[in-house]
């Protein structure tokens, strides 16, 4: 835990009250089935509602207040500073539009650490001391939980914007919590029946052992099991591991077909890394769940190796992406990621909607704003999406197009081989399974690398596949 001067020193470093660092500055999910969906509706909507509390109206001129709540160290300090980024991007469009209700938008960050007792204090003390309307940011679920209930606690809409555990939509749920990101289960959902088709039934989790690996690596369990799967055995993987060499042998001896893998963050790339070492990327079908972008910019393809999730990509042929594009790197020159990803577009969205909703209430008031939320949907040409995003006005979870990805090995360009609506099932002609000579039919469907290509599930958000190049 920081101490309280290391902390306040961190704050005022990183504070841009007075307005001029701002101008420095430039301007982890399906749709689920319909049996689970109205499950969620009569048992996680209720969880939703207890603890109602909300702050009024702040109707001076004084400026909007908002704290980027996002990991500066620790395991995901690399996704915490691309969070971060895109809270502050979409907070600079609106102050570069004369600010919102007539009052400018001022933001505050502190280090969460990556931990919950440090994310819960931060909390505590921006609230209460700092006196912010809003919080903003998470990559740990574990971090993002206490964040929340410090915020319920206190009536202040908090959003969850990177950190996917289901758990985030589901048990911890919260009146004034709001989840940006798809969560395990629905990347699970996207990936794991076609998988189990293609490569085998015999199945060995790799699990970060903190709360996003096992709920992510229990939703993969639940699903693999369901469709026929054995599961072989499942790994413990302590945070913080940079040796991997006694866990990658006992994957070894399990002689598994498929390895699912829940790790996340500065942990994952070392797995990458080591396994890619030992020659085992191609000797085992790998699923990766989501992996963020801050993860794997940058790794050589032969550490890109299996399928794995994702809710953006930069390279997508859609309208508004090369402006996107054009803007972040404009703002974050001095940025080591020089593309946008999934984290800084979840960041950059659940502020920039955040903002729009005050403006559409024409209040901070946290009952009007979380009324304005439960109602939110964003078109696909706005989101740059393949289908329409929207808010589950029961467990504040945004329902978006989620998308399978491999690295590309022989093109930088994305193509999209096949998608599905968040609202309805995909036709047979987006589920079929590619041909095995993928070559044959190159104009239409690139190859992808070999066992790297799953066929899409129809029990996902709407999602696509794409090819990354870095």
């Amino acid at each position: 835990m920081i101490s309280e001067r290391r902390m306040e020193r961190r704050r005022g470093n990183d504070s841009n009250g007075a307005g001029s660092r701002a101008n420095a500055l430039g301007l982890r999910r399906g749709f689920w089935r319909a049996a689970l969906a109205l499950s969620t509706v009569l048992v996680l909507g209720s969880a939703c509602k207890k603890g109602d509390q909300a702050g009024g109206d702040k109707s001076d001129k004084k400026p909007i207040l908002i704290g980027i709540t996002a990991d500066a160290s620790g395991q995901y300090a690399a996704s915490g500073d691309s969070d971060k980024r895109g809270v502050i991007m979409a907070i600079n469009e609106f102050n570069a539009r004369g600010g919102l209700l007539g009052r400018q938008i001022k933001w505050i960050h502190a280090d969460t650490e990556s931990t919950p007792a440090t994310g819960s204090r931060v909390a505590e003390r921006m609230i209460t001391q700092d006196k912010v309307d809003f919080l903003i940011g998470a990559m740990s679920s574990g971090v993002a939980n206490a964040i929340s209930q410090v915020a319920q606690k206190y009536g202040v809409v908090y959003l969850n914007t990177n950190s996917s555990s289901p758990s985030e939509s589901g048990e911890n749920c919260h009146r004034t919590k709001f989840v940006w990101d798809g969560n395990g289960n629905n990347f699970a959902q996207a990936a794991v029946k076609g998988a189990i088709g293609k490569f085998g039934k015999k199945w060995l989790l790799i699990t970060n052992d903190y709360g996003w690996g096992h709920d992510t690596s229990n939703a993969t369990r639940k699903l693999a099991t369901e469709n026929g799967a054995t599961i072989v055995d499942e790994l413990l993987v302590p945070q913080g591991t940079r040796d991997f060499g006694a866990t990658l042998l006992k994957a070894q001896q399990k002689h598994a077909e498929v390895i699912a893998a829940a790790v996340g963050g500065d942990d994952l790339k070392a797995m990458r890394t080591q396994v890619s070492q030992m020659k085992l990327g191609s000797k085992y079908a790998w699923i990766n769940n989501q992996q963020d972008w801050p993860d794997v910019y940058g790794l050589p393809k032969t550490d890109i190796f299996g399928v794995f999730g994702t809710t953006w990509y930069y390279g997508f042929d859609l309208p508004g992406v090369k402006e996107f594009n054009a803007r972040y790197q404009k703002e974050n020159a001095d940025s080591k990621i020089k593309t946008p990803g999934n984290v800084f577009y979840n960041g950059y969205w659940a502020t920039r909607s955040l903002l729009e909703t005050i403006e559409k209430a024409k209040t901070t008031n946290n009952h009007a704003v979380i009324k304005e939320l439960e109602q939110l949907r964003i078109p696909a040409t706005v989101r740059m999406q393949h289908h329409d995003a929207f808010m589950n006005p029961k467990t504040h979870q945004l329902q978006q197009t989620i998308y399978l990805a491999t690295a590309n090995m022989d093109s930088k360009d994305p193509r999209i081989c096949s998608r599905s609506s968040p609202t309805r099932r995909p036709t047979r002609s987006s589920t079929r399974k590619p041909t095995r000579n993928a070559s044959s039919n190159r104009s239409r469907r690139p190859p992808f690398i070999p066992l790297r290509l799953l066929p899409n599930d129809g029990n996902a958000i709407g999602h696509a596949r794409l090819r990354l190049s870095s």
